[in-house]
């Protein structure tokens, strides 16, 4: 019987890291649990052999069950009744089963019903479940939602509502509103405070809301009368049973379909804060986005795969002029660098996830006791890398799950265009990966900072140090020049500082760069431990090559006096 997890080499792989240790080691607090719970883990070996365990009946789940139902949901779809959202069928078989499984709250504390798994293996099952059915993981995985609770909110909150999301049930952010996208900053939706009851009531609508009617929200509000910026707002948590909002439709969308996009209207909905007051969008939110941003990496990942194995099985069973279509070399071409940006792809998501892991742990453990000078360093370390690394996969990992599902049609051909095969679905799911959760246009926004600091620069030379194969030798030589070429294109534009618009213009060049360098380098170190990477890392060098190349030439002829022929005037 096929399993999704057994299948695949490469997540074993990167479960099986160096750095795992470390990770674990810090999130169990050195075993410390493992006489308070019964299924806390006695060591390391232990640990990882759980991970196992679980990756193995998440794989099994997602091959017998999440992938076959993929298709009857998309076509059925949610709907709403009585202002309240009705899942598809198959998507409330989809819950039912990894709730008794016991599958939810896989990344929350023991001590509130949750498995305490470290990032790196939660993700891992994001990976596989949107293999299956990328709608259907954007109803189970926002498990990041109940993160930020257990992270912000207090005790008593958190007593109340983690216990409830281990046992099953869901969660949705309520950040966007029809004015207010990407530009949170603009959020109205009003925060009142009752003198007399002591209690917050929310008034005003959202829009583009993931799973929008789950049971448990997490909501963005303006909480201060008289602003209009970010200071003002404030983050509070809903919950369902207590009513107050309805549901006033579904969007209709192109992909994800299983998924309820909904807009919401809040009639003195009660809620409760979350924190400290005018800290929703600075410091809550900009947590929760971040944790967002990973799973949608993962989320395309795990689309990548399947996209990737859809083209590869056609390949290989389409017969044309006598021989099956992989023969022909304009195929195996679009197959390989296929594999290579998935590689890619799955070596930059967990690397950004073993630097959260690391970050996170040592943040939690903050909390209870003072670190450790050398501690608190690391924790910096960490914490720098993941802001660093997390726009890098969100956008890069977004931008590759478009042009697999979009390649993978073109190697099914006309079949491809028809709904008798899941690629015409993973092609319509895959858009959306580029644009919610924030934009790559706002991924490049993000990362730019590590292009003109030189952090990713840095980051690189210290890849640049390590030891590869003797074999990966003359590929290793290719990213050295390669990033001196990086680093001569960065220059440029230190020596013109004064010129933001021209930095703008070149931005997604020069992060495209550096996200591309460092994924080479990943796959790289990647298959010196194992040298089944090494034809991806062959691969994905010569189209980082090609790529640096062609920024380098562009930016070199389009220097801030050219920008005259780019902008369009009112």
């Amino acid at each position: 019987m096929a399993n999704f997890y057994l299948d695949n080499k490469a997540l074993k792989f990167h479960l099986h890291h160096p750095l795992m240790e470390k990770i674990v080691r810090l999130r169990e607090r050195n075993f410390a649990e493992k006489d308070k719970f019964d299924y806390a883990p006695m060591d390391f070996e232990d640990a990882m052999e759980n991970y196992e365990k679980v990756l193995e009946m998440v794989g099994g789940i997602c091959d017998e069950i999440i992938s076959e139902n993929a298709k009857s949901i998309d076509e059925e779809g949610p709907s709403v009744v009585d202002g309240h959202v009705i899942y598809a069928k198959g998507t409330a078989k989809d819950m039912d089963v990894l709730s008794k499984a016991g599958l939810k709250g896989m990344s929350l504390p023991r001590q509130y019903g949750g498995l305490n798994f470290p990032t790196v293996p939660y993700i891992m099952t994001a990976d596989l479940v949107s293999r299956a059915d990328a709608g259907f993981v954007n109803i189970w995985g926002l498990e990041e939602c109940a993160e930020t609770l257990n992270e912000f909110a207090s005790e008593e909150q958190k007593s109340k509502y983690l216990p409830r999301v281990c046992n099953g049930e869901t969660m949705a952010m309520d950040l966007t509103e029809p004015d207010a996208g990407s530009d949170l900053q603009a959020v109205q939706l009003k925060a009142t405070f009752d003198e007399k009851t002591e209690k917050w009531h929310l008034n005003g609508v959202k829009r583009f809301i993931t799973n929008g009617d789950g049971d448990i929200a997490l909501v963005l509000a303006r909480s201060e009368s008289n602003t209009k910026d970010g200071r003002g707002l404030s983050m509070f948590v809903y919950d369902k049973r207590n009513g107050g909002v309805t549901v006033r439709r579904i969007e209709h969308k192109m992909g994800i379909i299983g998924s309820p996009t909904c807009e919401l209207v809040f009639k003195n909905a009660p809620v409760e804060i979350v924190g400290s007051r005018k800290l929703g969008l600075i410091k809550y939110v900009m947590a929760l986005m971040n944790g967002a941003r990973i799973g949608i990496a993962a989320q395309s990942v795990g689309i990548c795969e399947a996209a990737y194995r859809e083209a590869l099985d056609y390949a290989k069973s389409r017969m044309q002029f006598g021989k099956a279509i992989i023969k022909f070399p304009a195929i195996y071409e679009m197959l390989s660098e296929m594999k290579s940006k998935l590689d890619a792809s799955r070596t930059i998501l967990y690397e950004t996830a073993r630097y959260v892991d690391i970050y996170k742990t040592y943040m939690s453990i903050s909390g209870e006791r003072k670190l450790e000078k050398e501690e608190h360093m690391e924790m910096k370390k960490y914490q720098k890398l993941t802001d660093l690394f997390t726009p890098l996969a969100k956008g890069l990992c977004s931008e590759f799950c478009n042009e697999l599902a979009y390649d993978a049609i073109q190697i099914h051909g006309g079949s491809g265009f028809m709904k008798d095969y899941p690629v015409e679905r993973i092609y319509r799911d895959a858009r959306i990966t580029s644009i919610y959760e924030g934009t790559t246009q706002l991924q490049v926004v993000a990362a730019i900072r590590g292009v003109t600091t030189g952090a990713y620069l840095k980051k690189i030379r210290e890849y640049q140090q390590e030891t590869v194969s003797p074999d990966l030798e003359k590929l290793k030589s290719i990213l050295i020049s390669l990033t001196d070429e990086y680093e001569e294109a960065v220059k440029k534009f230190d020596d013109d500082k004064q010129n933001k618009e021209w930095l703008d213009f070149h931005a997604r060049r020069l992060v495209e760069m550096a996200g591309y360098i460092i994924m080479s380098y990943l796959l790289l170190l990647d298959s010196t431990r194992d040298s089944e990477f090494s034809k991806s890392a062959s691969v994905f060098i010569h189209f980082t090559e090609a790529k640096v190349k062609d920024h380098v030439d562009f930016i070199n002829a389009n220097g801030p006096e050219e920008l005259i022929n780019y902008r369009y005037e009112e």
